[in-house]
Formats: structure tokens, sequence, C-alpha cells
């Protein structure tokens, strides 16, 4: 943390917030790492000469943030740093994500094996209920070894029955698709909604029934619009955070849609109880 640096006493900006933002530029900044522990409040009021009101509504704000974590009895520790992913603009996968911003992706593979289409997945997938798909059932981890992802994803098996045979720990399934099995993913349909972890979610990413959670759901077409791939992925919400890139329609530039328009949807729905 640098001494130099005061709170602005003549500014009408709160004393809290001026607190909020130095902290958050020491975070960014890489003087605290996520898991090292903040000074505590008698320290931070010394230091910038502040009551410890402030100092706490400015932990208080890191905390909803998700900046810190608070302690109980142990003082305020800098979060685990969110891993972004980026909808609407790219078909990406989770492996291409994380390996843009330097991280390293490893799953746990839990179920690789040819099954009968659900009903909702053989929608999504234009199939027939019943149709044979391949499941990849992944517990997904990023560099620190904390489980993050659950994803669960389906694809024809007609299209590419060898990858029952694929060591999927740490391969890109677009990778596989594309390089191995000439499959060419052109564009694709994604919704986030945020909901109540479900008790199997829950004990997979090692969070209590009912924490904040990320669902996201996704098919992928090829270039012939034909649905090649659809999975369903619950996100650790303490962990994750998506960004969105919004473009205006008219002479927009940027992400574009199947039909090569620029555009953005966002819809609201009643979440599950």
């Amino acid at each position: 943390m640098d001494p130099m640096r005061r709170i602005d006493q003549g500014s009408p900006v709160p004393y809290y917030y001026q607190l909020e933002q130095i902290l958050i530029e020491d975070i960014e900044a890489g003087h605290f790492e996520s898991g090292d522990r903040l000074p505590s409040e008698h320290e931070l009021c010394a230091t910038f000469d502040v009551s410890r009101t402030v100092v706490r509504q400015a932990l208080t704000e890191l905390e909803m943030g998700g900046w810190v974590q608070r302690r109980k009895g142990r003082g305020t520790y800098v979060a685990p740093r969110k891993v972004p992913e980026y909808l609407f603009q790219n078909l990406t996968g989770l492996y291409e994500d994380v390996a843009a911003r330097g991280g390293v992706l490893r799953s746990e593979v839990r179920q690789l094996e040819q099954i009968a289409a659900p009903a909702s997945v053989a929608v999504e997938l234009e199939m027939n209920e019943g149709d044979p798909v391949i499941v990849l059932d992944r517990l997904r981890f990023v560099d620190d070894d904390l489980p993050w992802v659950v994803a669960i994803t389906y694809i024809p098996y007609e299209l590419c029955p060898q990858l029952l045979n694929e060591d999927m720990t740490t391969q890109s399934l677009y990778a596989v698709l594309e390089d191995k099995y000439g499959i060419k993913l052109s564009y694709g349909r994604r919704s986030v909604e945020a909901i109540r972890a479900p008790a199997a979610v829950a004990r997979a990413l090692g969070i209590r029934y009912g924490a904040p959670s990320l669902r996201l759901h996704s098919t992928s077409y090829d270039e012939h619009s034909r649905p090649v791939e659809h999975f369903v992925a619950h996100h650790r919400g303490d962990l994750s955070r998506f960004e969105v890139y919004l473009v205006r329609r008219r002479g927009a530039t940027g992400p574009r849609g199947a039909n090569g328009v620029p555009t953005m949807v966002m819809r609201t729905t009643n979440l599950e109880r």
C-alpha cells in the first residue's frame, strides 16, 4: 500500500468511497494478491486518518463488489479473482477464455459415454428424443484447483463417435471438434441466469446448497446451421463474471449475429424457485 496516498478531506467525494477506490487500485496493481489479508480496521484508520465507520463502510462495499471476503474474528482477505467469460462477442469455449488471460483450465471428466437424447436435449439439437448423443460431464478447475464450473455437454453421436476415446482432461472441446473431426463451428446462442445452486451442483462446487450460481445455456451451430453441441453449465457466483459487449445496430461495428447484423438481445424471466 502506497503510504503517500491520502483521503482528500476537502473533496465532496465520500471518504469511504475514496478509501474503497484506493484499496481496489492496490488489489488491481498486485500489491495484494488473492488470499492476502488486508490491514486491520485499526491500521486503516491510522493510515488514512479516518473513522472506523468510514473503514467499515469501505470494506462493506468491497465485499459486496466481490473484491474481498470478511472472516469473522480473522480479518478481511482479498477474494479469488473472478474469471471473465465473454458473451455474444465470439463463439469461444471456456478453455479459450481462460487461456486468453494466461490461465490454466483442468477438467475432471465425470461422464463420457453414448446415451439416448433426453427430450430437452433433442429439442436443442433438432433430433428425435432417444436418438444417440454423446454426453460429456465435466467438473472444471481454474489455476488454483478450486472447483469452478459444472458443465454437461451433448453432441450428436453420428458427428464424431471417436470423441468417446478422447482424453478431455486438458483439451478444448471446440478445438477437438474443429481440428480433429472437421466440424466447423459458425455461431451460437447463449443465455445466462442467476439461480440458487441445486444440491448436486453445490456438492460438486463445494458451496452451500442454495448459494448464488450462474447457469449458462448454449447451443452451437456449424456453417450449415446444423446444431452440433449443446451444454448447460453452472458457475460459482463468487468466482465468475460475465462480460457483454454491446453495439448499436445502425452503422455499428463489432459483434454480429448469425445473419451478420450487429445484435444484442437481453431478456429477463422469472427465475426458478
